[in-house]
């Protein structure tokens, strides 16, 4: 009975440990991902760099904490992202990036 009590408090700080590792974990965004500002202007449709455009179906939207919200969720203003476009030009996923991330230059084709 102590040895496994024992076990079971040695097994504690990792578990604890879980959720705070998860919300170090960096989105797994593709290096070709484009970067803008997007905003949400209505339902299904968002604005890139101030282009209007349609969310695809299935369209993700990541929030800092790589959790996925709704596209009011958006800040009004618009938020820094990395984002993807599907084949007909409407957006399919997109990673709203912190400052230090917005800050950094980014690489690959998706760039600028």
């Amino acid at each position: 009975m102590v040895l496994r009590f024992s076990a079971y408090l040695a097994l504690l700080p990792a578990l604890l440990a879980v959720p705070a590792l998860a919300q170090l974990r960096t989105p797994p965004i593709p290096p070709d991902a484009q970067r803008g500002v997007i905003r949400h202007l209505k339902a299904m449709a968002i604005a890139i760099d101030e282009r209007p455009v349609q969310l695809a179906p299935g369209a993700q939207i990541r929030n800092q904490q790589n959790l996925i919200i709704v596209p009011m969720s958006i800040p009004p203003s618009g938020a820094p992202a990395d984002y993807l476009l599907n084949g007909d030009g409407q957006l399919f996923r997109a990673w709203l990036l912190t400052p230090q991330e917005f800050a950094r230059p980014k690489s690959g084709p998706g760039g600028g």
